[in-house]
């Protein structure tokens, strides 16, 4: 099968275009009157919102956010390139991270968006369903336990790879793919890890009500 050029092109600004879709930002603005970008952390994402705007508004957030990492991914049956072909799986790696990007930096919020992490959640389904459940299995837990949402996200990515190779998976490209989702998440948690490390990170309550401390 010929690869289309203009096809491959498209599904690769299509991947950015899903990923740019400022959920946060236009569920914020439209149903509660508020642009998180300026409260709280300033980030466009779900974790955010649950802090300014409450767990109801952070679900379909997070929802939203997953899906179209999940339907970037997707893309990759548009893009010209065969499923048997070995280009076919650095295409999929290309809209996972066109998508994390859009969420990054939307194009339509004015570039200002959030971490990425529900994006990448659902765009990795795409490649290891029972890795990424794994992974997002230890993220519950992790938060639950230490009321930390990046501690959570950076223990879940980091151990990702070895959740997929416990599921099956041996792929050398997809083992390197996964090792650099990780350091990817450590590079957007930057400022969380510092805060970690001076102790004034913020908490994060997933189930029940915040306590006094």
């Amino acid at each position: 099968m010929e690869i289309n050029a203009l096809s491959l092109v498209l599904t690769l600004v299509g991947a950015y275009l899903l990923g740019s879709i400022p959920s946060a930002v236009w569920i914020g603005k439209a149903f509660y009157g508020v642009d998180v970008r300026e409260h709280g952390s300033g980030n466009a994402g779900t974790t955010n919102v649950m802090r300014v705007l409450g767990k109801k508004a952070a679900l379909p957030v997070f929802v939203i956010d997953a899906l179209k990492g999940y339907a970037a991914v997707a893309l990759a049956a548009w893009s010209s390139v065969p499923a048997e072909s070995g280009g076919y799986l650095y295409v999929k790696i290309a809209l996972c991270l066109l998508a994390v990007v859009g969420h990054m930096f939307p194009v339509f919020a004015g570039f200002k968006g959030g971490k990425g992490v529900a994006t990448l959640v659902g765009a990795m389904f795409g490649f290891s369903v029972g890795g990424i459940l794994l992974a997002f299995a230890t993220f519950l837990v992790v938060v639950a336990y230490t009321k930390y949402v990046s501690v959570g996200s950076l223990t879940g990515g980091t151990l990702l790879p070895f959740y997929a190779a416990l599921c099956g998976q041996s792929d050398w490209r997809l083992m390197l793919f996964y090792a650099v989702v990780a350091l990817l998440l450590f590079y957007t948690h930057r400022s969380n890890i510092a805060r970690l490390l001076q102790g004034t990170e913020n908490k994060t309550y997933l189930f029940g009500h915040r306590k006094s401390e």
